[in-house]
This record gives C-alpha cells, structure tokens and sequence, in this order.
C-alpha cells in the first residue's frame, strides 16, 4: 500500500461493510478484535484504517509512537486467542498526500469456515459469529440475522466446494439457476 493507494481509501470515503476507521490510536486488541474477526467474515475481507476520526472522517494521522506500537507479530499473537480458525491479517504504515501517517490492517476473508470467536474479551463473547453487514448500518456486530447468516453459510459451502473440486472429490459443475457469479461458484 501507498500513498496512492491510501488517497483513493480516504478520499470521499465512508465507512463500509469492508472499510472501518479507527481514530489516532496506540495499538490495543481490545480496540481492534471485534472489528478483525468481523472483516474476516465478510466476502472479500476488510481494511481497518487507524488515524482517521470515526464519524466525521477527519484526516489525523497518527504520531511516530502510536505508529511504532503496531507490531504485526504482536498484533496476531494478540489476536489469535481469540478467533476459530485463525484471522489473517497484515499491516501496513502508509502516508497520505498531505505527510499524515497511517495504519491500514488489511483483513483477509475466511478460507474455508467462518471465523467464530472462541474467547470472551473486553468487547467480544466466545461463540459468537461477528460479521460487517452489506445491508445494515456498517458496523461489526455479531450476526444477528438469518439473510447475514445465509450469506456466511453459503460463502462457506461454495469455498468447501471448491477446495473438494481442486483435490478431485467433486466433478466440475457447469453454472446453472443457481450459479453465484460473485464467488464463480455453486
């Protein structure tokens, strides 16, 4: 990520199913965790952009310690406890056009199950889906509906399905009525 690539994020942007901002903070799970295990949950994943003010989006960057407190090993050691299977993640610290520095975490989506959490935190309970909405207000939450569970279900079933494929258990099905062209799967 550049500083390109962080202009097309920040500029006119809101926060989204996919995209969350966090204000000008030190690293601290208990701030993060509900929001990594939910983008881990959604489709295609998510970025957590800290140093932008949640709610009015004001640009503030962060200082050269709260950017030294992101740790990735640390950041996945504190993580990890807390997601079934595990939440992956990168870092990246980034500059906008105008100096301000940044911290993106990029979240990947889950590879073959969703992610559920395993542990009770500050903000968080054990057994509990979280997933980011494309229909609700964004927000990580925990799944509170049967259209966001069906999407995580489904998602789940289409990416078993094609792991089968891959390793010859499954024949190649041809798309048919309920082809999803999102996941190019069943």
């Amino acid at each position: 990520m550049n500083t390109e690539d962080v202009e097309a994020l920040l500029t006119g942007a809101e926060e989204t199913d996919a995209l969350e901002f966090k204000g000008a903070i030190p690293w601290d799970r208990n701030l993060f965790v509900k929001d990594i295990l939910a983008m881990a949950n959604v489709i295609d994943g998510g970025r957590i952009v800290v140093g932008v003010e949640d709610g009015t989006f004001i640009r503030i960057g962060l200082s050269a310690e709260q950017v030294a407190s992101y740790k990735i090993d640390e950041m996945r050691d504190g993580i990890a406890p807390f997601a079934d299977p595990r939440a992956v993640f990168r870092m990246a610290t980034v500059v906008d056009a105008a100096g301000l520095r940044f911290v993106v975490i990029e979240v990947s989506p889950f590879e073959d199950v969703p992610v559920i959490c395993k542990r009770d935190g500050a903000d968080v309970r054990a057994g509990v889906v979280y997933f980011r909405s494309r229909t609700r207000r964004p927000e990580s939450a925990a799944v509170a509906n049967s259209t966001d569970m069906r999407d995580l279900v489904e998602r789940s079933a289409a990416l078993s399905a094609r792991r089968l494929r891959r390793i010859g258990f499954v024949p190649e099905l041809q798309p048919g009525p309920d082809y999803d062209a999102e996941l190019g799967e069943l």
